[in-house]
């Protein structure tokens, strides 16, 4: 039986982030059952107290779980060394029964990040964010993608939004996201023209109101407002910002969701994604190593 998309007050397609991320660990736990219940096992390494990644964490941990995975968290106090932090991702790296690993970001200020990423085989780097596993999303070989990328084309599936011939607008142009979207978008498949947009673009408005979907992940809040938007263009928020204690995402939801056709919620549409393609990863990082 078909499902009727849910639609928000002024009539646009909700992209619904919580439903599709249940389905998608539904579809995994299914498949991992058929195999005879492997023990698939996600990592994550935490350094600090940071309340949110904290928060982030133990929802990856419990998603995990829910999808017949094992799990593993590694937690280290805020004013460990640069060693001690590699000694642990080097401790998982060598751990033959841990299949993904996640360094959950950002690492306290003392810490070199890259060097802390660069002892991530591809194979276990579930978020996708060494240079080697962007170097194959480049290349268009066999790797993780980046997961908030990912989730973004998951919705855009999910709801039949065409990407084929379609102008699309990414607003920023971070590693994590911004240029990993675009790449995804522009491979054979998607075939989208993408226009990458950011703080220099001196006619946001103008360019934003030529495109079919807007992906905005700037982390600026409320910046995408109505007047960026086409009647009945597709708009994902990705950015996330904290206004007077509250979540609000780059989008202004409210205006924009009386013009578009299709909108996420924030919070709701693409973290739960992220987290979805997570365990998609992780998976497929079990496939890589032999184990599934």
């Amino acid at each position: 039986m078909t499902q009727v998309a849910a639609r928000t007050a002024g009539g646009a397609i909700l992209l619904d982030g919580v439903q599709l991320r249940d389905e998608t660990v539904a579809k995994i736990k299914a498949k991992i059952n058929q195999a005879g219940n492997p023990k698939i096992c996600l990592a994550t390494v935490l350094v600090g107290d940071d309340a949110p990644s904290h928060i982030y964490v133990k929802s990856k941990h419990q998603k995990a779980q829910e999808a017949g995975m094992t799990s593993k968290g590694v937690n280290l106090p805020e004013n460990s060394t640069q060693a001690q932090v590699e000694q642990a991702v080097a401790t998982l790296v060598a751990d033959k029964q841990v299949h993904g690993i996640l360094v959950q970001l950002p690492l306290p200020k003392h810490i070199d990040t890259e060097a802390v990423l660069s002892l991530l085989p591809v194979e276990k780097d579930v978020d996708g964010l060494t240079e080697k596993s962007l170097g194959r999303l480049v290349r268009g070989l066999p790797g993780h993608v980046p997961c908030t990328p990912l989730g973004v084309v998951r919705l855009l599936e999910r709801h039949n939004i065409a990407t084929v011939g379609k102008r699309v607008t990414v607003i920023g142009r971070s590693a994590l996201v911004g240029l990993p979207q675009m790449l995804l978008l522009v491979r054979r498949g998607a075939d989208a023209t993408v226009t990458v947009a950011h703080k220099s673009t001196t006619d946001m408005i103008e360019v934003c109101r030529a495109s079919d979907i807007i992906i905005a992940a700037a982390g600026a809040a409320r910046m995408v407002t109505a007047a960026h938007v086409k009647p009945g263009a597709t708009v994902i928020d990705v950015g996330v910002s904290r206004v007077n204690g509250k979540i609000v995402g780059d989008v202004d939801f409210e205006a924009v969701q009386a013009i578009a056709g299709a909108i996420t919620p924030m919070p709701g549409g693409t973290g739960p994604m992220t987290i979805a393609c997570l365990l998609e990863n992780t998976l497929e990082a079990a496939r890589m190593l032999g184990d599934f």
